[in-house]
C-alpha cells in the first residue's frame, strides 16, 4: 500500500517536473528576456511599425485561412461521416498529413503547384496576377498546416449525434435545410468553434511553409514569426521576445476559451 502511494507520488513529481521544465521554464524566459532591458525598451520594439505591420499581417490572413477552413472542414467531416464512398477511409487518413509533414515540405510542395513554370502559376499570370511571394500565398500556407482541425474536432460530435433526433425532425415535417440548421447545427457548434480557434492559433505561429511562399517583403507580406526570426538573426533579442510575449500571450487567451467551450460542453 505504502510502495503504491511512493510511486504514484513518484509518477506526478515526473509528470509535473517535466511539464515545468519543457513548457513553464521556457515560457518564463521569453517573458523574463523581453523585459530585460525594461519596460521602455520592451514598448518600444513592440511599438515598432515594422512589428505591428507583420503582427497585424499575420492576425488577419490567419482569420481568413480560419474561415476557409470552417467552411472546408466543416464540409469534410460531414462528408466523411455521412456517406460510405471508395477512397473514404484513404481520405480520412490523408486529413492527418499536415500534422505528419514537415511545415517546410508543405511550403515546398505550395511553390512547386503555384510556381509561375507551373500550370496554376501560369494561368494566374494569364488572368493578370501572381500568387506566390503575395498575400493570397500566406493564406494557402496557413489553410494546408491548420486544415485537420476543424475536421477532426467535428467528426467525433457527428458520430455520438443520436440518429433518432434528425427523425423525429423529418416526421414532424422539418425539411432537411431546417433540420440540419435547428438539429445537427446546434450539435456540431461547439467543435466548430473549437477547432477555428486551433487552428487560428495555429495559424499565427506558422513559419515553415509561409516564409518560402510569402516573399517577406516589410509591410506587404512579412508575417510575425518571420519577423522574430530576423530580430534574432539581427541580434536584437529583446525585439524578438517583445513580439513573441505578445503572440503567446494572445495564444493563451484562445487556448483558455478553446478549454473553457469543451468544459461548458462537457458540464452541459
Amino acid at each position: 500500500m505504502l510502495q503504491g502511494r511512493w510511486w504514484g507520488w513518484g509518477f506526478r513529481s515526473a509528470v509535473m517536473l517535466y511539464f515545468v521544465v519543457l513548457i513553464v521554464f521556457p515560457i518564463l524566459g521569453i517573458y523574463g528576456q523581453s523585459l530585460s532591458k525594461g519596460w521602455a525598451s520592451f514598448a518600444d520594439n513592440l511599438s515598432e511599425p515594422l512589428a505591428w505591420k507583420a503582427v497585424l499581417l499575420t492576425v488577419q490572413m490567419a482569420l481568413i485561412a480560419t474561415i476557409v477552413n470552417v467552411f472546408l472542414g466543416t464540409m469534410s467531416a460531414w462528408v466523411l461521416i455521412r456517406y460510405r464512398f471508395p477512397g473514404r477511409r484513404l481520405l480520412n487518413s490523408l486529413v492527418d498529413l499536415p500534422f505528419a509533414l514537415p511545415t517546410a515540405v508543405a511550403g515546398l510542395m505550395i511553390l512547386l503547384l503555384l510556381g509561375p513554370h507551373s500550370f496554376v502559376g501560369e494561368l494566374a499570370e494569364k488572368l493578370g496576377f501572381t500568387i506566390l511571394f503575395h498575400q493570397p500565398a500566406i493564406v494557402i500556407a496557413m489553410v494546408f498546416v491548420t486544415f485537420p482541425f476543424v475536421i477532426r474536432a467535428v467528426q467525433p460530435l457527428l458520430e455520438e449525434m443520436d440518429a433518432a433526433e434528425e427523425e423525429a425532425a423529418y416526421m414532424l415535417g422539418a425539411t432537411k435545410a431546417k433540420t440540419f440548421w435547428r438539429v445537427v447545427f446546434p450539435n456540431m457548434l461547439p467543435g466548430i468553434l473549437s477547432g477555428a480557434m486551433l487552428a487560428f492559433s495555429r495559424a499565427l505561429a506558422e513559419f515553415g511553409a509561409v516564409v518560402l511562399v510569402a516573399g517577406n517583403i516589410p509591410g506587404r507580406t512579412l508575417i510575425a514569426s518571420v519577423y522574430i526570426f530576423g530580430e534574432i538573426e539581427s541580434d536584437n533579442a529583446v525585439g524578438a521576445t517583445a513580439v513573441s510575449v505578445l503572440l503567446l500571450t494572445f495564444s493563451f487567451i484562445i487556448l483558455w476559451t478553446v478549454n473553457y467551450v469543451q468544459m461548458r460542453r462537457k458540464n452541459g
